[in-house]
């Protein structure tokens, strides 16, 4: 009896450790992402869509803003990384120093749109030198009047998104110029609702966020058109011109980094091939300009032959389609 019950309590034992075995495989099931709360969108939305037919394959999706998604990405905290700029070469030297490799990937193109409030009558466009004069720290225009002398002598109150915001980086190297900041006295924000907010309730609000994001919020603020540089004429950002490029400089790509070591597991791997095969979709639902097809094409077998490293870290992007780049 006493040999009857040690062994009940035995197999009693493996079988405990059996369940806890698979439910401990079954947790490590998982694709895991943070990064740019602009890509966030299209990632959730294509993350829910996969969910509905993989449900053993569990993806989580975070929001610590570009720069604060490549820390643990570089740290291999996470199996992708959400990106609303290109890799940076000091984050590029971490992730090497840390044995990460990574895919680039892009996935769609937004814009940045610049806004002030609805009541704002006589802001009806911005050149990129008056829009670096009134977000800029070394003598920035303290008045509307500073920056065209026939607007009124009223405060500019300025909105930024935070520091470690892919927006705030690319709006810093678009406009203010590489080694740049913001100036000082703007309110800063990772949350866009919060800039939302702040822009239309101030009549002398500005402010600068995602293309997609203004979309959701269009009755409560107004679009300022830029004037691009090359051609003189004020551009509106829209699905036509952040994809030709002629909103310049202000149009970008949206991308995901892919862990080599994580690409090269079934599940992750399973995922990033739905998430090239949906994004156009998802894209156009979330708001964001989808690739060409060709383009995405392209990307999927930049994808599948592993090829590591950043295409784009080096490259004058500026109001530039992304797509060519990736062909063979």
């Amino acid at each position: 009896m006493l040999m009857n019950r040690n062994i009940w309590k035995a197999s009693l034992g493996l079988a405990v450790i059996s369940a806890f075995s698979l439910t401990a495989c079954k947790e490590r099931i998982m694709v895991q992402i943070d990064g740019s709360s602009t890509v966030y969108p299209i990632t959730e939305a294509v993350a829910s869509k996969f969910q509905e037919t993989s449900k053993d394959i569990h993806v989580t999706v975070g929001v610590s803003g570009t720069g604060g998604g490549f820390k643990k990405f570089c740290n291999g905290k996470t199996d992708i990384s959400d990106a609303s700029r290109v890799i940076k070469k000091d984050e590029m030297e971490k992730c090497e120093a840390n044995g990460i490799k990574f895919i680039e990937l892009p996935v769609a193109y937004d814009g940045l749109a610049v806004l002030v409030n609805p009541e704002n009558d006589f802001v009806d466009n911005l050149t990129v030198e008056e829009l670096k004069q009134i977000f800029r720290t070394e003598d920035p225009a303290k008045t509307w009047k500073d920056v065209r002398d026939e607007w009124p002598a009223e405060e500019i109150k300025p909105y930024s998104p935070g520091k470690d915001s892919g927006t705030f980086d690319y709006f810093i190297e678009a406009i203010i110029g590489k080694g740049g900041q913001v100036r000082a006295d703007a309110l800063f924000s990772e949350d866009d609702n919060t800039l939302v907010r702040g822009i239309s309730g101030d009549k002398n609000g500005v402010g600068f966020f995602g293309f997609a994001y203004y979309e959701e919020n269009k009755d409560s603020l107004k679009l300022v058109p830029i004037i691009n540089p090359r051609t003189g004429k004020p551009v509106q950002p829209s699905v036509e011109t952040v994809k030709d490029g002629t909103y310049s400089p202000l149009s970008r790509p949206l991308l995901i980094y892919v862990s080599e070591a994580s690409a090269k597991k079934p599940h992750v791997k399973t995922f990033v091939d739905f998430f090239l095969e949906n994004a156009a979709e998802q894209s156009r639902t979330v708001g964001y300009i989808p690739l060409s097809d060709e383009a995405y094409k392209n990307v999927q077998k930049h994808f599948d032959d592993l090829d590591t490293g950043s295409v784009l870290i080096d490259l004058d992007l500026m109001g530039k389609p992304v797509e060519s780049l990736y062909a063979d």
